[in-house]
């Protein structure tokens, strides 16, 4: 990894308009919560309430529109304004260029999905759930992160393609086909955090080391078909 690529990586995302679109999300995640805990009743218990706010919104909706705002932006902007040019004729391997910047999409994408989350388990009285919420999240941050990567520089509309994924996939076909849960990265995350957590406000039918690997093919994947992507593209920006 380069660290001058990830400074100016870092300095350049955190330093744009679209980062903003981050702050909401944690802050309707908590509020739920506190709405959660102080209106429960024997009607409305927190076993009810729990997985709707910590896996269907904070692991289903805000970890992947987070990453993919993030991983769409770490190169996908410099591709689209044409400044990668001015990247790719430096003398780095590619495998340099992209393990840098996915390490920021990965740091970013976790830190404002993970501490929420975190806070938000700590707030509905489990520890323990905190604690598998961070590790899910930063695993599914990994893997999310490679694949948004990879659809930055391999299409020229990554959100358009990586919406498609977490709408039709994840939250449509998933529900109707069990083989492709396998290839749900929301439920590798759920599966590690529910591993960890143990605690009944999550829950997962996947194993974890089902959930391990298939996360890990996803980030490799996603970070060789990347790097040999970025291998084909000439001085002007575009792919040969």
């Amino acid at each position: 990894m380069n660290p001058t690529i990830i400074g100016l990586t870092a300095r350049a995302l955190l330093g744009r308009r679209r980062v903003l679109l981050l702050l909401p999300m944690p802050v309707v995640l908590i509020g739920l919560t506190l709405l959660g805990v102080t209106g429960e009743n024997e009607h409305v218990t927190r076993a009810e309430w729990g997985p709707q706010v910590f896996s269907n919104l904070g692991l289903a909706v805000i970890l992947p529109l987070t990453a993919l705002i993030v991983g769409s932006s770490v190169l996908g902007l410099e591709v689209d304004d044409g400044t990668i040019t001015h990247l790719i004729t430096k003398p780095l391997p590619r495998s340099e260029i992209i393990l840098s910047k996915l390490l920021v999409a990965w740091l970013v994408t976790t830190v404002a999905t993970a501490l929420p989350l975190a806070v938000a388990a700590v707030i509905a009285g489990s520890g323990t759930l905190a604690v598998g919420l961070v590790v899910g999240a930063a695993l599914g941050a990994s893997a999310y992160s490679a694949l948004f990567l990879a659809l930055s520089v391999m299409t020229k509309r990554p959100v358009a393609v990586g919406l498609v994924y977490i709408v039709l996939w994840e939250n449509l076909l998933v529900s109707f086909v069990d083989g492709a849960r396998v290839f749900s990265i929301r439920r590798h995350a759920t599966a590690v955090a529910d591993a960890i957590g143990d605690s009944p406000l999550i829950s997962s039918t996947m194993s974890l080391p089902t959930a391990l690997i298939m996360a890990s093919v996803f980030v490799v994947v996603g970070t060789v078909g990347a790097t040999r992507r970025l291998r084909s593209f000439a001085l002007t920006g575009e792919a040969n």
